[in-house]
């Protein structure tokens, strides 16, 4: 320390203080190193010896020390609190993350944290995380060589795969800098992880956005083999693309509101709200019975509640004795302009920040009702980071509701159903099993339930005001609803086998009531489209 501060003229030993902080960051980063007494004394001796030196007294250099000895028990603090949290993966995680944030402007600082964090997600099998952290520090590189004019790309060039990645805009280029070696070739090394990584978390489409900045590389150097190899990967790549949207089998995620209530246990974590992303179909209670254990082992499975609605927590009600913790399953949410830009599962599962849950109430007060009165709460929440992020939890930072009345309940619930019909008819492997049940849903005539009763609510005569723009989207909702129907039924009489030909005539015959009634309650025909069945259909009720 005293050599390289005599080195600067006594301006700074920036370049060992940052050596220092790097190797008991690269100790630490797996919870490696204790904080022993040892070390934590020597610490002392560093600061006495800085202290106690007289050519030094009326310089800097014993206020810089004591400020590298104390920037170094931070780090073990964080260490300790670490080693405290090792059995919540969650909370780990975030500690991991706030300390390579507190280094973002030392990009080698940085790098050793979200690789510790990469290490993490792995042994999690978070595999889309763990990607995004290799995404994070091969940016990082790539903005470092960008500024020194030694690449041509930075930040920028990642954009397209994570809107995170401004994160990374926060690097300073200080002297500490000169002992950080990287070179193309290092960015080059830290691409070819990502395109692993993301191959590992079925993220497909994001590896050709990796390789437009590998490519030119070994162009430039005459690799033909390792481009040989990343166009193979960039096939096989494709491919899959087309495998998952064909099949429906990726799962990329799902995701689940996080609230805690709880002054006396979570301390600054009481009344926060996050969204957990979990891996592939993980349900409501599998993750409620994940973190009920997880916090009953931290205090004490007596002491710890789920609340299960997903009603608003007055935490002025809430017992002050127990830790609460309220699980809500939410979708990714997208407003109409979004929706239709949003074609692929891909697509509606990244760079991903608002997510819905829905309530249902009446204006009476109980939950449930008849069509006629049965409200529901729409209530989208908005988070700090996209998803995925370098995390699996990002914390909730917005929320709005909005209220549908019945006849807005029944438009919504026609929309999702023909929605619903439109996917399974349009998947190159139609899933019989799902499209039968959806279909037997869709077409029964039964008088409490069903498409119908909306329309037996909203769209009779003596009912409603035929004028109304409710009524008339309902309707052309309606109209909608029928096609599908009827295109789905055309689907499941060329698939079926001869021993189900007795249950397609039925539901045929459903069909043919449904339609009627329909066409009876507006008084107009309502034809689907102008396939075999619909001009069968169409023959029968005139």
């Amino acid at each position: 320390m005293r050599n390289n501060y005599e080195y600067t003229k006594r301006k700074t030993f920036l370049r060992t203080h940052l050596q220092i902080i790097i190797a008991v960051s690269q100790l630490i980063s797996d919870v490696a190193l204790s904080g022993s007494s040892r070390f934590q004394e020597s610490l002392s001796i560093i600061n006495n010896f800085a202290n106690s030196d007289k050519a030094m007294k009326s310089t800097g250099f014993p206020s810089e020390v004591k400020g590298l000895t104390k920037r170094i028990r931070t780090v073990l603090m964080a260490t300790a609190q670490m080693r405290e949290h090792e059995k919540d993966p969650e909370m780990l995680l975030d500690l991991q993350y706030s300390l390579a944030r507190s280094y973002a402007s030392t990009p080698e600082l940085r790098r050793t944290w979200l690789d510790s964090m990469a290490r993490a997600h792995l042994k999690n099998n978070d595999l889309s995380e763990a990607a995004m952290c290799h995404i994070h520090v091969a940016a990082l590189v790539a903005e470092y060589l960008h500024r020194k004019k030694l690449f041509p790309s930075g930040l920028a060039a990642f954009k397209k795969i994570t809107f995170n990645i401004e994160e990374e805009a926060a690097m300073k280029e200080d002297t500490g800098m000169q002992d950080v070696y990287y070179t193309e070739e290092v960015l080059v090394e830290h691409l070819e992880v990502c395109v692993e990584a993301l191959w590992k978390a079925e993220r497909y489409e994001l590896i050709t956005h990796v390789a437009k900045l590998v490519i030119p590389c070994y162009e430039k150097r005459h690799e033909y083999e390792k481009l040989s190899r990343l166009y193979n990967t960039l096939h096989r790549a494709y491919n899959k693309v087309m495998e998952v949207i064909q099949t429906g089998r990726r799962l990329l995620g799902t995701y689940f509101r996080v609230a805690f209530y709880g002054q006396g246990f979570f301390e600054e974590e009481d009344g926060k709200e996050y969204i957990y992303k979990e891996p592939k179909l993980t349900g409501l209670s599998e993750i409620s019975q994940r973190l009920l254990t997880l916090y009953g082992e931290k205090f004490g499975p007596e002491n710890v509640k789920i609340i299960q609605d997903s009603n608003k927590v007055n935490p002025k009600e809430l017992d002050p004795k127990f830790a609460y913790v309220q699980v809500t399953f939410v979708k990714p949410y997208f407003d109409e302009k979004e929706a239709p830009e949003k074609k692929t599962d891909f697509e509606k599962c990244h760079n991903i920040n608002r997510f819905v849950f829905e309530t249902p109430y009446t204006l009476s007060g109980k939950k449930h009702g008849g069509v006629e009165e049965q409200c529901k709460r729409k209530t989208v929440l908005t988070t700090a980071n996209t998803f995925p992020y370098v995390k699996k939890r990002v914390e909730v930072v917005g929320e709005k509701q909005l209220d549908l009345r019945p006849v807005d309940v029944a438009i919504d619930e026609m929309r999702s159903r023909t929605a619903e019909l439109h996917k399974l008819c349009s998947s190159a492997e139609v899933d019989m099993i799902q499209l039968q049940l959806k279909l037997q849903g869709c077409v029964s005539v039964q008088v409490n339930a069903g498409p119908m009763a909306y329309a037996r609510a909203f769209l009779d005569d003596s009912k409603c005001n035929q004028a109304s723009k409710k009524v008339k989207e309902l309707k052309d909702v309606f109209r909608r609803f029928v096609e599908a129907c009827s295109a789905a039924l055309d689907i499941n009489e060329r698939l079926i086998k001869e021993d189900q030909f007795e249950y397609h005539e039925g539901l045929k015959a459903n069909f043919k009531d449904m339609v009627k009634e329909l066409s009876d309650i507006i008084h107009e025909q309502v034809t689907p489209g102008c396939d075999r069945l619909a001009l069968s259909f169409q023959a029968s009720l005139s």
